[in-house]
């Protein structure tokens, strides 16, 4: 059960048309792409997708890009919009999101129930996790994340034994709960869940008669303070990588963008033994014009960059950017550490630093975009560290 059904606020304006897991990323990806390849790769290939804001694209992109399963050997991966089936209410928190649509549970009757944010980037195995599940006997277990003690007032916060059993939660404290013998590091929720079945179903029904919706602020504090056996399952606790980004910030969306433009990545898409699936458009190559040598003549360049399909980089510079497909940046134009979304076209002598442009935007010629902070943010969202966002087809006065 995926749930993809949050407004990301803090993603604003870049969820202002389309839910946070719809949100391009990666030149070519959407963020859900990653929690949906993890589980196919992983082996599961009975996939819900709970849906609610502004769902149309994310609706698109899974009939698109997601159908190749077999439904004749009972796979798939299907879109469930909130139906208000026990209510009249819409999804009011991630509890209340399974709970409503329990009735899918029953009619597949799994053993255990893997939940899974749509919002998150990361490579993950998940059999590994559900196999410590499984050898526990837990009714349910919690993926978690060594953190530095430093990050820990921006996180939630699990507290464990020296057997990973769950004995509390913390939500973004300033003094945190250390791992047990290693007083510098946390261990952070990273909103994975593994349920058993029947146990989630009943604790769900109890939950909801008592008007609480939430896994985290609710379910599971309530679960461990009633002495049930929660576990904590620690990702990359074996010593192998585990890079995992909730990109739920304009900062954070941006630095994880950027991550993947460093000569070494963490997060390999280049990886064949665990592909990133996704639908793409039908486009032609991308092409690079210009290479004048001359001091300020035209180059059409692009180093340390992800560039996708259908780009031309006709005369434009392009340095530690990534674009999607259908970006065209015209002659002396410049672009350094920004996320161009598809069909942007940047005019001739244009510049931009640490910009973010949504999807149809023309910028015009000589327009200047991350040199000046005021200007920035009398047109649009600029954040403390000064990541600028131009949002989905943004027209720019003549």
């Amino acid at each position: 059960m995926i749930l993809a059904g949050g407004k990301g606020e803090r993603l604003w304006p870049l969820t202002r048309d389309r839910a946070k897991p719809s949100v391009p990323f990666g030149g070519i990806y959407r963020i859900i792409d990653f929690s949906l390849s993890n589980a196919i790769n992983s082996g599961l290939r009975r996939i819900f997708v709970l849906t609610q804001y502004k769902s149309i694209s994310l609706a698109r992109h899974l009939r698109e890009g997601w159908g190749f399963l077999s439904t004749t050997l009972g796979e798939f991966v299907e879109n469930v919009p909130a139906q208000q089936r026990v209510g009249e209410d819409w999804y009011r928190g991630t509890a209340d999101a399974i709970w409503q649509n329990v009735y899918l549970l029953e009619q597949v009757r799994p053993r255990y129930t893997l939940i899974l944010s749509g919002d998150h980037v990361y490579t993950m195995d998940y059999k590994g996790l559900l196999a410590y599940h499984a050898a526990a006997g837990a009714g349910c277990t919690i993926c978690v994340q060594e953190r530095p003690a430093s990050e820990a007032s921006g996180l939630g916060i699990v507290e464990v034994d020296e057997a990973l059993r769950v004995r509390g939660f913390q939500e973004k404290p300033e003094v945190p709960r250390t791992v047990p013998g290693r007083p510098g590091s946390v261990l952070a929720s990273m909103g994975i869940y593994v349920f058993s079945t029947d146990y989630m179903i009943e604790k769900l029904r109890a939950a909801a008669s008592e008007g609480k919706f939430d896994f985290g602020r609710d379910l599971l504090p309530a679960m461990v303070s009633g002495g049930d056996d929660v576990r904590a399952f620690v990702f990359g606790g074996d010593g192998e990588e585990s890079y995992w980004r909730d990109v739920g910030t304009i900062d954070a969306y941006w630095a994880a963008n950027m991550d993947l433009v460093e000569i070494t990545p963490q997060l390999n898409l280049y990886d064949d033994s665990w592909p990133i699936h996704t639908h793409q458009g039908r486009y032609p190559p991308a092409k690079f014009l210009f290479a004048d040598f001359r001091d300020g003549g035209r180059m059409g360049m692009a180093v340390d960059s992800i560039v996708s399909t259908g780009c031309v980089i006709s005369g434009g510079r392009i340095q530690r950017c990534v674009l999607s497909p259908r970006v065209r940046t015209n002659s002396f134009s410049y672009a350094f550490e920004c996320i161009l979304m598809e069909g942007v076209d940047v005019g001739r002598y244009a510049k931009l630093r640490r910009v973010i442009v949504d999807k149809g935007v023309r910028i015009p010629p000589k327009t200047q975009i991350g040199y000046d902070p005021e200007e920035d943010a009398a047109r649009f969202t600029i954040t403390e560290s000064g990541i600028v966002v131009v949002p989905k087809n943004y027209r720019f006065a003549e």
